[in-house]
């Protein structure tokens, strides 16, 4: 049988396109989707079902934090359990779809995910502390231009150290660098790089500074409020933002804890590395991205590309494979999800 990773989605992955995701490819999981929204009117927050049919898309409304991680780990998980004739081998997660992999990989319950997951989604936007930035260190062939990436990390901690400058690695994402901070550093990260591709150095909308020490006060808050009870043993394998293997029946749910709300919100976010594991440790046929998006596919092949997988080496490498068998399926992607479910939407 053909073996496959999942990767969940984070933040940013819920726009305007993903509008009615819900309902267009889950609208028959009522029973699933009633205890989240439950859960939501019992704090004051919109529902799914709102959220998900609104007539318009709005970024003040949708990329909230206390919004968006709801909405994402509902398409997320959803998803997840649509996935058929593979066998999952592993689980992983960019930045919030940690939170994603972890109910994904059974670590915690469908519900317990969900309180996981909106609880952290909600301090998040209560606290909103500094923002992200996003740029990339290869080429347009996805090609790591040599020297660049350092010089960038070197730069990174040059503006960190002036005074009144907040200025942090937040993630490793492939060909790309995610940088978190202050306003006062991210604008001097960004007045010192040249514009790139029309859109680099880009600011992330409502993003607050994930996985610096700036969100001390965030991981503190989720602790007091996420009990160890709702932590148990992976059934899959998980592998974490360090690259580090959770395996079934052989991890410490307490740890486990330990982890997502402690290292994994105030330290840097190796997405490159867990992609990596992934490939190296698991030997996949194909990685599934679960929805809500289509946006990751790309860090995930540049990551290929960064760990020298299986002879990719540029982009024009990696779609000449992807077109002869398909190694990456999106399931936000039509024709993709159809690959690895027994759906026909």
């Amino acid at each position: 049988m053909t073996k496959a990773v999942v990767i969940c989605p984070g933040r940013g992955t819920y726009t305007k396109a993903e509008l009615g995701y819900l309902a267009r490819h889950h609208s028959n999981e009522q029973a699933l989707f009633q205890p989240f929204d439950a859960a939501r009117k019992a704090l004051g927050q919109e529902t799914l079902a709102d959220l998900d049919g609104a007539a318009t898309y709005s970024v003040a409304r949708h990329t909230r934090g206390d919004n968006a991680s709801a909405l994402i780990y509902a398409c997320t998980y959803a998803d997840f359990r649509d996935i058929a004739g593979v066998e999952v081998v592993a689980v992983t997660g960019n930045s919030m779809g940690w939170y994603s992999a972890l109910a994904c990989a059974g670590a915690l319950n469908a519900d317990a995910g969900f309180e996981v997951v909106n609880t952290m989604g909600t301090l998040m936007q209560q606290h909103l502390i500094g923002g992200q930035t996003l740029y990339p260190f290869t080429d347009e062939d996805w090609r790591p231009i040599p020297g660049r990436k350092a010089e960038l990390l070197q730069l990174v901690e040059s503006i960190a150290a002036r005074p009144g400058h907040a200025l942090a690695l937040s993630i490793n994402l492939g060909g790309m660098l995610v940088m978190a901070g202050d306003e006062a550093g991210l604008a001097a990260f960004e007045a010192a790089v040249p514009p790139l591709q029309g859109r680099f150095p880009m600011r992330l909308a409502n993003h607050a500074a994930f996985h610096t020490v700036l969100q001390t006060p965030v991981a503190a808050a989720g602790r007091a409020a996420l009990p160890e009870a709702l932590f148990e043993q992976p059934k899959l394998p998980l592998i974490d933002g360090r690259g580090a293997i959770w395996w079934p029946d052989a991890s410490d749910p307490v740890a486990l804890r330990g982890y997502t709300l402690g290292h994994q919100v105030v330290e840097p976010y190796d997405f490159s590395h867990a992609i990596a594991t992934a490939a190296r440790e698991f030997a996949p046929d194909i990685f599934i991205i679960t929805g809500p998006g289509t946006t990751l596919g790309g860090a995930v092949a540049q990551s290929l590309i960064l760990a020298d997988w299986a002879g990719i080496d540029t982009k024009s490498t990696f779609q000449a494979r992807q077109s002869a068998r398909s190694i990456i399926a999106s399931m936000g992607i039509d024709d993709q999800r159809r690959l690895v479910t027994q759906r026909r939407e």
